[in-house]
């Protein structure tokens, strides 16, 4: 069952009262994204078998990631320059020359997956759809994201779509002054505590988290937060008890 935190308010129509838009991260919160970075990765990590166990090219992969995050951003694209630079970092350039295109090739596969839409979302989109603001409030590739949200079928439920290249305090400050929009009138919901949530409620904005049961090193967050904003769902659906 979905609750606030010890600290919350109890009544759900304090919020329902004030909430006027509601924003949804994209991956892994309205379609599937993750695990299918995990799926690339363990077949990079089998390219790489005979140089180094897969936890350690695990380890540098995601090192080298973090370092390129200022450079690329989050992405598939910036994922594939990663693991071309892991490779090179493993083999200190000593590779056969054909495992570049492969990566390249694994890249591109993953770009071309097929949108699933993760259950209830497009229940939740339609109840919701007209009584509040609808907002993709989302990181990642452009492109990658646009194709995403364009043959999902969910696009017509959105008045705003914003791909933003992080997801801090100031990143969402600006989102809302361009959507003309005070935070106590926001909800963000996520699956990512880290970028979903305690950004949000940095600016006394409502945020709910909605796990997802993969979760990108970079974004766990082992503590729940403790904020009268904050909400806690087991699945997307709940947040119609609370909202419609």
């Amino acid at each position: 069952m979905s609750e606030f935190c010890s600290n919350c308010y109890n009544s759900k129509d304090t919020m329902r009262d004030k909430i006027k838009t509601i924003a949804f991260d994209a991956d892994d919160t309205l379609w599937v994204n993750e695990p299918y970075f995990r799926e690339t990765e363990v077949k990079f990590c089998e390219l790489l078998s005979s140089y180094l166990p897969a936890d350690q090219v695990t380890k540098i992969l995601f090192e080298t990631e973090i370092k390129n995050l200022k450079l690329y951003g989050y992405g598939i694209k910036g994922f594939m320059l990663s693991m071309i630079e892991t490779l090179h970092h493993i083999t200190k350039g000593n590779h056969p020359a054909d495992l570049i295109p492969e990566i390249i090739r694994m890249g591109q596969e993953q770009l071309q997956k097929p949108v699933e839409i993760l259950d209830g979302v497009p229940t939740v989109l339609e109840q919701l759809s007209g009584k509040y603001r609808l907002v993709v409030a989302t990181k990642g590739d452009l492109l990658d994201q646009q194709r995403k949200l364009k043959t999902s079928g969910l696009e017509q439920y959105f008045q705003h779509v914003e791909i933003m290249s992080d997801k801090k305090a100031n990143d969402y400050s600006k989102l809302l002054k361009q959507l003309n929009c005070a935070p106590g009138n926001f909800l963000m919901l996520g699956n990512s505590v880290k970028s979903d949530v305690l950004p949000v409620l940095e600016l006394e904005g409502y945020a709910s988290h909605i796990p997802f049961h993969t979760t990108w090193m970079h974004e766990v967050h082992e503590t729940e937060p403790v904020h009268p904003h904050f909400l806690k769902l087991n699945t997307i659906s709940e947040i119609l008890g609370h909202l419609d």
